[in-house]
């Protein structure tokens, strides 16, 4: 087994070397563990101290997002011949020394996907608010996914070789919300597990302000919507646009049988206006269950083309020995860094 670690990283220069040094260097049932750091175009030396650690280094020459940094490393570790990726966060939220229990029921055959969940309602620095709309958040994505997950947002995750090749990020924003839903239609095993979060160190980078984030999540979550379960929400907008245009009929025809329908024309405009309007809801569930139909013949063609394009014993190269915590710095940067 074949275990690559990823580290997405937007200036981590001061947080890197702690989880770097608490990486385990070996792992039952794992024959090789290898760290690949995503830089996407950080202004500080986050790449010049992972190349010390040892790390290969993938660096975007301007900031592109969460979604593409994980994609990026998804490819480098398929491509590298990885069995298993591990996601973790550039300013040691996670505990990396959980990492052998998280990916523990991949390497059992029992999952596809774990998630290492936060136990968010206890964590001291999340306001009341933050833990009501994480804890309200998960619960869409389980509704979308039809999963029972209680930290969708979680980024410290294991995912097997064929949930990479099943899986296609298409958002810029978050891969998180969008490969739970993804795996969840996919019939893809999902496991949780408990984990402890290491103390705050930074505020996120990744937006601006809670609202920011709900903001995104809840455009990610109904785009995801739309693609696997259309007819939630297109359903359930027609029959509510249906009963707003069934109200002022039923008021028109019984103002009709006392001749004072001319008084209220308005309410028969306002009443095909939300006809109108639930006739396109279902017009375009039908046009999102044929596009459901030609996305699900992609998905499974780039499957193939990815199995093709990354056989799952290929090597590029040596693997670059990694230093953890029991170990010493290398003294100059390792080769791999591009």
């Amino acid at each position: 087994m074949r275990l690559v670690v990823q580290i997405p990283c937007l200036n981590e220069e001061s947080t890197l070397p702690l989880v770097l040094e608490t990486i385990p260097a070996r792992i039952d049932g794992v024959e090789s563990i290898e760290v690949v750091v995503v830089d996407d175009g950080s202004t500080d030396r986050t790449s010049e101290v992972a190349m010390v650690y040892g790390a290969h280094v993938i660096r975007h020459t301007s900031t592109f997002g969460l979604a593409r940094s994980f994609r990026d490393g998804a490819d480098y570790a398929l491509s590298r011949g990885a069995d298993i990726l591990v996601n973790t966060d550039g300013d040691n939220q996670y505990p990396q020394h959980r990492i052998p229990d998280l990916i523990a029921p991949i390497l059992a055959a029992r999952a596809d996907i774990v998630i290492g969940d936060r136990q968010t309602s206890q964590i001291r620095h999340f306001s009341t608010f933050k833990k009501w709309m994480q804890a309200f958040g998960s619960q869409v994505v389980n509704k979308a996914a039809r999963t029972v997950l209680p930290d969708a947002g979680s980024g410290f995750r294991a995912y097997s070789r064929g949930a990479l090749l099943r899986l296609n990020i298409i958002t810029d924003y978050s891969y998180c919300v969008e490969t739970i839903i993804q795996a969840g239609n996919r019939r893809l095993q999902i496991e949780s597990l408990k984990i402890d979060t290491n103390p705050e160190t930074r505020e996120s980078r990744l937006f601006k302000n809670m609202w920011h984030h709900m903001f995104k999540s809840g455009v990610a979550i109904i785009r995801s919507y739309l693609m696997f379960r259309p007819y939630i929400l297109l359903v359930t907008l027609g029959t509510i646009f249906g009963v707003l245009a069934t109200i002022p009929f039923v008021r028109f025809g019984i103002l009709w049988l006392f001749n004072e329908h001319l008084r209220h024309v308005q309410s028969l405009i306002f009443g095909t206006s939300m006809l109108v309007a639930s006739l396109l809801c279902f017009a375009l569930l039908i046009i999102a269950d044929l596009l459901r139909t030609n996305r699900i013949l992609l998905e499974e063609s780039l499957e193939r083309v990815k199995a093709l394009q990354y056989p799952q014993h290929r090597l590029l190269d040596e693997v670059r020995p990694f230093v953890s915590t029991n170990g010493h710095p290398s003294p100059t940067p390792q080769p791999g860094y591009r």
